[in-house]
């Protein structure tokens, strides 16, 4: 097994288990805090790295602006959004809603980006993703409330937000350096999320610290965003985007199984057959790209992804 395949795997497996990191950290620490002092945490360390390797930074004022306004988008909404949510839905749950970012991403790239058409591929990719979409949402209003229902919004509503932010980074960020830009990103990004905890949730040194909330912490820091991060663009150079695009596919139904084998997640017909249509209508997306590769995939940004070069810079939770 080579390294690149390795490196697939490896991702599959960081990214799919994020989601579970932050339920379970969500356990002891506040939804804004925690994901504030995430993408600190993760934006000195991968400050770090741009310093070392002296990767050139911006000298145009206008690339720090847009770095800030897609770094709220991206960071600030987004994840805020998906930390709050986390709350009150599933794991696998929160997962299997965010992977409807690349719908959303082909509905607003025609209007900004004349190369990606809509076609009949596309329409039926996202019908079947809404469908999916539907049927998780009438079961969370059915058997857990207005809530979780809100929550699930949430998580959508987030996924819209960041697929917006993608499309204008394709169309005017492809010069800046994927890792500087993620980094900025960060760095914008997590000043407004640590602010409303500071405000909405007390001082961060008098919360519940405990042994699971440093490790959950840890985790979505260093593995979660900066060794995924960079794991992703090292494979990146070696592979096709659309070859990595199937992490998309693989990475909820990862979520799904470990939320049902270490949080003991229910899973009943609707969030299944969901998570089918969803993931379904993904896969016909990347398959139709396959075959005309002229044409370059809206990817999810973050985080590592979040997630865009012509290789999308790509956040996951």
């Amino acid at each position: 097994m080579n390294a690149v395949v390795l490196a697939w795997l490896a991702l599959c497996m960081i990214w799919g288990s994020t989601w579970l990191f932050i339920k379970l950290g969500l356990r002891d620490l506040p939804p804004f805090t925690f994901v504030g002092i995430r993408f600190l945490l993760a934006s000195i360390i991968l400050s770090l790295v741009i310093y070392f390797r002296r990767i050139r930074l911006p000298q145009n004022r206008g690339d720090w602006l847009f770095i800030a306004w897609t770094g709220f988008l991206c960071v600030t909404v987004n994840f805020g959004l998906v930390f709050w949510a986390g709350q009150y839905v599933s794991s696998g749950l929160a997962a299997l809603l965010n992977a409807t970012l690349p719908f959303f991403g082909m509905l607003i790239a025609p209007h900004y980006l004349p190369a990606e058409r809509i076609t009949p591929a596309k329409i039926g990719g996202v019908m079947l993703g809404m469908i999916g979409v539907g049927l998780i949402f009438s079961n969370q209003l059915s058997l857990q409330g207005a809530l979780s229902l809100l929550a699930c919004i949430a998580i959508v509503g987030g996924a819209l937000v960041a697929a917006y932010a993608n499309v204008l980074i394709k169309l005017r960020g492809r010069h800046l350096d994927p890792i500087v830009l993620s980094t900025g990103q960060m760095l914008f990004g997590f000043p407004v999320l640590l602010g409303i905890g500071v405000i909405a949730e007390g001082n961060p040194l008098h919360l519940q610290w405990t042994p699971l909330a440093l490790a959950s912490l840890s985790y979505l820091t260093i593995i979660g965003s900066c060794v995924a991060f960079i794991l992703y663009f090292w494979m990146l150079q070696r592979i096709a985007v659309t070859k990595a695009l199937v992490l998309l596919l693989v990475t909820p139904l990862v979520a799904v199984t470990l939320g049902k084998l270490v949080n003991n997640e229910e899973l009943t017909w609707r969030l299944l057959a969901g998570g089918a249509c969803i993931i379904s209508g993904v896969g016909a997306t990347i398959f139709y790209r396959q075959r005309t590769p002229a044409s370059s995939p809206i990817n999810k940004i973050v985080v590592p992804p979040l997630q865009l070069q012509e290789a999308p810079v790509k956040y996951e939770s």
